[in-house]
C-alpha cells in the first residue's frame, strides 16, 4: 500500500512543503512515483519518516539525521549523549529565566531598586517594567499590591538572585512529582504547593490559601503564567493549579 503526498503530511503533522524538501535532499526520497509523476510513500518510508521527526524532536540537524540513518558506522547512541547534554544545559538555563519571569510578574515589578546592569544579570532579557503599568490597573487598589510594593522595594540584587533560587527550587520539586505520575492531589504535591504559597506570603504579599487559588486558576488561564511554567516541564500550569486547589481544600475544609 502506498500514500500521497499530502496524505503522508498529514499522518505526520507536517506540511507538503517540507516533505518536498525532505525528498530533495536525499533525506526521505519517496520509493514510488505515479506515471503522472506524483510521489507515493510506502510503509518503509513511513518507518523512516517517522525516525527523522524524532531526532528533529531533539534539536538534530537535517545533516546529522542523515548521518544517522544512512552510515552503518553512525552511533546513534553518541549523537543522543551529546545532544542531551545540550538539551540538559538548555533546561537549566530556561528553568533559570521562567523563574525570574514568574518572580517578575509575583511582584509586579514594583519598586525594584536596582540598577540597569543588576536588573540584567537578575531578569535576563526579560524586561519586568513592561508589566509595570498592567500590575498597577488591575491591582493597584489592593492591599496585596501595596504591601507588594513596599517589600520589593527595599530589595537587593542579592535578595532578588536568592528569590529566583528559592522559586527555582519549588518548580523543580513540583516539576519532578509530575514527571513520577504523582497525582497532583497527593499529599506530597499538596505540600509543595503549600511551600509555594507560603513563599509568596514571605516574599511579596500574605497570601491565604483563598488568594491562592485564584492564583492559581490565573497561571493556567493567563498565557504569559502558563507559557512560563510549560517551560520548566510540560503540564505544570495545569499540575501545580491542581496542587494548589487540593492543598486549599485541604486547609479551608471545615
Amino acid at each position: 500500500m502506498s500514500y500521497s503526498v499530502g496524505q503522508v503530511a498529514g499522518f505526520a503533522g507536517i506540511t507538503v512543503r517540507t516533505l518536498h524538501h525532505y525528498d530533495e535532499i536525499g533525506l526521505l526520497v519517496p520509493s514510488e512515483r505515479t506515471y503522472a509523476g506524483h510521489r507515493r510513500y510506502n510503509d518503509a518510508d513511513l518507518d523512516r519518516l517517522q525516525q527523522i521527526l524524532f531526532f528533529r524532536e531533539l534539536g538534530f540537524p537535517l545533516d546529522e539525521v542523515a548521518a544517522l540513518l544512512d552510515d552503518p558506522d553512525a552511533d546513534p547512541r553518541a549523537h543522543l549523549r551529546r545532544r542531551h547534554e545540550l538539551l540538559t544545559v538548555r533546561i537549566e538555563k530556561l528553568q533559570k529565566m521562567a523563574a525570574a519571569v514568574e518572580h517578575a510578574m509575583e511582584a509586579r515589578t514594583m519598586g525594584i531598586n536596582l540598577t540597569p546592569e543588576e536588573r540584567f544579570e537578575v531578569f535576563g532579557d526579560f524586561d519586568p517594567d513592561q508589566h509595570a503599568a498592567e500590575a498597577e490597573e488591575r491591582w493597584g487598589g489592593t492591599e496585596a499590591y501595596r504591601q507588594s510594593r513596599r517589600r520589593t522595594a527595599s530589595y537587593t540584587k542579592e535578595d532578588w538572585k536568592r528569590i529566583n533560587e528559592e522559586m527555582g527550587a519549588i518548580h523543580g520539586r513540583m516539576a519532578d512529582l509530575l514527571a513520577e505520575g504523582v497525582p497532583a492531589g497527593s499529599a506530597a504535591a499538596m505540600d509543595v504547593a503549600e511551600e509555594h504559597r507560603r513563599f509568596i506570603t514571605r516574599a511579596y504579599y500574605d497570601c491565604p490559601h483563598e488568594m491562592h487559588a485564584c492564583l492559581g486558576e490565573m497561571y493556567v488561564a493567563d498565557e504569559r503564567f502558563a507559557a512560563t511554567y510549560e517551560a520548566v516541564r510540560s503540564g505544570l500550569a495545569g499540575y501545580l493549579r491542581d496542587a494548589i486547589v487540593a492543598n486549599t481544600a485541604r486547609h479551608t475544609a471545615s
